[in-house]
């Protein structure tokens, strides 16, 4: 593709649901074809998550308005902004943020975006790097942030995470590892144990690790966890958590429900958190992403990063993400030249 300046006709990513059905595929746009923003960025790197593949194929009510350039995660450089706090040529990221759902995302050579949700890039950190972790990694971290800000500590036990081959689930355990925690990665896929041993998981456990719970409370095997899947493995998550522990919540995987008992809240203080990534005030966004830049930066960051693709490759990726194929996190080469 070939590159672009704010003046001309750009590449993006676009999708579409009207009279002639739902679709989505390369379309050249301009600048004014884009949701406003007060900060234009020059797009070098985006990521793919299995909310991108539900929103590029229809699987999936992602957007809340067409057509939309897709993409959740962007990273690129300032080229205009009405906002002081950015400079042209500043390198910079937005995840989340209603992008790729009520806003243009970060499929496109240009994106504008609200100043108060772009995130200057921290020290030490590449776009691509920030782009391997992206809304996965983010969310991974406003879990840990919250579960400490709530009295988590690593003498409360190990943490559990659910859905550990998963992009979120691979990424926290990588986080909390680096964050001084033990980690039990729980997963359906043996095949992945080895890999989630190297990335920082103490135990590997099977899914049946966590069955439905027979009691209110079970024994205590946990400090803590993160879960991804919902259903009876948060149930049994919370009836087994340590006094005072924190159990974080960011997914559905195997079921929206939650069918517990007020017991683990009254008799052993547990706390269930809830972590909705999109719309974090920024103030703790940039928390986060110090944290991720520094303390929590996983040592295998580029370990979890299985796959780089060029931006005319972005199509051919997202029926293996459905089809449960994809595994470790893919980065999107947008700029030719990032």
């Amino acid at each position: 593709m070939n590159k672009a300046t704010p003046c001309d006709r750009f590449d993006a990513f676009r999708i579409h649901s009207d009279a002639s059905g739902y679709r989505a595929g390369f379309e050249r746009i301009g600048l004014d074809d884009l949701t406003p923003g007060n900060v234009t960025v020059r797009v070098a790197w985006s990521s793919v998550n299995y909310k991108d593949a539900l929103a590029a194929t229809g699987r999936g009510k992602i957007l809340r308005r067409f057509p939309l350039v897709g993409g959740i995660d962007l990273a690129g450089h300032v080229v205009d902004s009405s906002d002081a706090r950015y400079r042209p040529g500043d390198a910079v990221l937005v995840t989340g943020c209603g992008l790729g759902e009520t806003r243009d995302g970060g499929y496109a050579e240009f994106a504008r975006v609200a100043a108060d949700d772009v995130i200057a890039l921290p020290a030490g950190m590449t776009l691509r790097e920030t782009m391997i972790l992206g809304t996965a990694g983010f969310t991974a971290g406003l879990a840990l942030l919250r579960m400490q800000q709530n009295g988590q500590h690593a003498g409360l036990g190990p943490l559990a995470i659910t859905g550990a081959s998963g992009g979120v689930g691979m990424l926290a355990v990588a986080i909390f590892a680096r964050a001084g925690y033990s980690v039990h990665a729980i997963s359906g896929k043996p095949e992945h144990a080895d890999f989630l041993r190297q990335i920082g998981a103490i135990e590997v456990l099977p899914r049946t690790t966590l069955p439905a719970p027979s009691r209110a409370l079970e024994s205590v095997r946990f400090g803590g966890a993160l879960d991804t899947v919902g259903g009876p493995a948060l149930t049994t998550l919370l009836a087994c958590c340590a006094p005072y522990g924190n159990v974080a919540c960011c997914g559905l995987a195997a079921s929206a429900a939650l069918d517990s008992t007020v017991m683990p809240f009254i008799l052993r203080g547990v706390s269930l958190l809830g972590i909705a990534s999109t719309d974090t005030p920024h103030v703790q966004r940039m928390a986060v992403w110090q944290h991720l830049a520094s303390d929590w930066r996983p040592h295998a960051l580029e370990t979890v990063a299985t796959r780089t693709i060029d931006f005319a490759q972005l199509p051919g990726v997202f029926a293996g993400y459905l089809a449960g194929q994809a595994f470790g996190r893919t980065v999107v080469r947008v700029a030719g030249d990032a």
